[in-house]
């Protein structure tokens, strides 16, 4: 997905953005980067590939290469930024998070008329980040250009843009479908995906923007460019997977979020008088343990880690190309307690179930490790549809995800007509899906979260709320 994080100041703020950005490092493992603004040397700019070594390692000698009351930074997980542009509405820094689905016909029809050209990558690509400039260039100032660029493109937009006078710019999609945050303190403003990430350097929060709101701040004052939209699309997957235990959405936190969502999957099975002999519940960690935290307070049943992930050294996800590659990585990083595994039939909840690769390797570790039976919940419904909204998945094709998969080897291609049948767990199809999906990884069991028990657990209203890769409503 990718974050950013940036600080308008009276005196430097170079520490804080490193350290801003670095608590962004959840949400991305490809890109990092920095730019700064001095009075004196005017705009910088660092990129860093951090697929191999974390953001804070690379960017650790930074305080020697720049310097700046103003600064902006990011975590992508697709093209390197911030991007360093001039144009005739100025010399700016400028950071993106989102995809834009339309980006070939928005390249095309700005060549035909412009003159211009693109800094192409492998392939012929285009840095998406290079792209909403151009779209943003062709007005005549910052609020119009970023108002038309999200207008014409066909996906998402968050917008941070710092600018040749140390002034940020910041815009959140038209749609709202991830946030923007706002964040102040004595010497100036901060703008971050994640709240905590400025809270936790001593600024108090001011407010979260709404759709296709733009702010722009200085340090002395806050100036509203464009209001927000009433109509929203927040992307219900963060509070699931995605954002961090500490983050705050809409007033929502994500830790507590999934505490509810556990005990209301738990509530489910008791209702539904599923009799399972359980000696432990766990998480597949580490998104799926708050989950399982609330399934097993709700159950009384006892919650146990019974493997844990080697964060020394695996702390962040890595997922190599090569299927052979990442089942060994997944088998080192699992560590198992045989106390706790050996001869115990064992619940665990996890995020999602998406493509299902690695949830199978973690099942055929429990059972090697010596598990009982291996029952499994995920605190979101099945995935039936790749996001198009943002990239935070690595699937190339619907069919890599497992749901998808499943009914298409139960039913050919017909069954994909009956998707909303296979989703629901009470229709015969959707038995059929989950006894399959047992059947191919040795579940003992299998239960799915519905959407109006995330969204319930969210407590947000669901027409607020983006639900597409469950439904694929838009």
């Amino acid at each position: 997905m990718g974050g950013f994080f940036g600080i308008t100041s009276k005196c430097d703020c170079m520490m804080d953005v490193f350290f801003g950005v670095d608590y962004h490092s959840h949400l991305g493992t490809r890109r990092g980067g920095m730019a700064a603004y001095d009075e004196k040397i005017g705009l910088q700019r660092k990129i860093h590939n951090i697929e191999n070594s974390p953001f804070r390692t690379k960017f650790e000698k930074i305080f020697d290469e720049m310097v700046g009351t103003s600064a902006i930074g990011c975590i992508s997980d697709s093209d390197p930024q911030p991007m360093l542009i001039r144009s005739r509405i100025g010399t700016y820094a400028i950071s993106t998070v989102g995809i834009i689905n339309n980006a070939d016909a928005l390249i095309d029809q700005y060549l035909s008329f412009s003159g211009g050209h693109f800094d192409a990558m492998t392939g012929g690509r285009v840095n998406s980040t290079e792209l909403v400039a151009a779209l943003i260039n062709q007005k005549s100032n910052f609020a119009e250009g970023i108002q038309f660029a999200q207008s014409v493109i066909d996906g998402t937009a968050n917008i941070l843009i710092l600018t040749d006078k140390g002034h940020l710019i910041a815009a959140r999609d038209k749609l709202g479908r991830i946030p923007v945050q706002i964040g102040k303190d004595e010497n100036g403003y901060a703008v971050s995906f994640e709240q905590f990430a400025y809270m936790k350097l001593g600024y108090e929060h001011v407010m979260e923007l709404g759709p296709g709101e733009i702010i722009e701040l200085t340090p002395d004052a806050m100036i509203r460019l464009a209001k927000p939209g009433k109509e929203m699309r927040m992307c219900a997957f963060l509070w699931s997977y995605y954002g961090y235990p500490t983050s705050n959405y809409e007033g929502v936190n994500v830790e507590a979020m999934r505490y509810r969502n556990g005990a209301a999957i738990a509530e489910r099975d008791m209702e539904q008088g599923r009799s399972m002999e359980i000696d432990y519940v766990g998480g597949v960690p580490d998104s799926g343990t708050p989950h399982a935290i609330g399934y097993a307070n709700r159950t009384k049943l006892p919650f146990a880690r019974a493997f844990i992930k080697y964060t020394p050294t695996w702390s962040r996800s890595f997922t190599p190309a090569k299927q052979s590659d990442r089942k060994k990585v997944a088998k080192m990083k699992q560590i198992p307690v045989h106390e706790l595994i050996e001869h115990k039939n064992l619940l665990f909840v996890d995020d999602s179930i998406v493509r299902g690769t690695q949830l199978q390797e973690t099942v055929e570790f429990l059972y090697s490790s010596g598990a009982k039976s291996v029952h499994m919940r995920s605190a979101c419904p099945p995935i039936m549809y790749s996001c198009k909204y943002l990239n935070f998945s690595r699937s190339t094709s619907e069919m890599e995800l497992i749901a998808r998969r499943v009914i298409v080897e139960l039913e050919g291609e017909e069954g994909l007509k009956h998707i909303e049948e296979y989703a629901d767990g009470n229709s015969e199809r959707g038995k059929n899906m989950r006894k399959a999906i047992c059947e191919k990884f040795g579940f003992a069991s299998l239960g799915f979260q519905t959407i109006d028990g995330v969204v319930n657990a969210i407590g947000i209203d669901k027409c607020k709320l983006c639900t597409y890769c469950w439904d694929g409503k838009e």
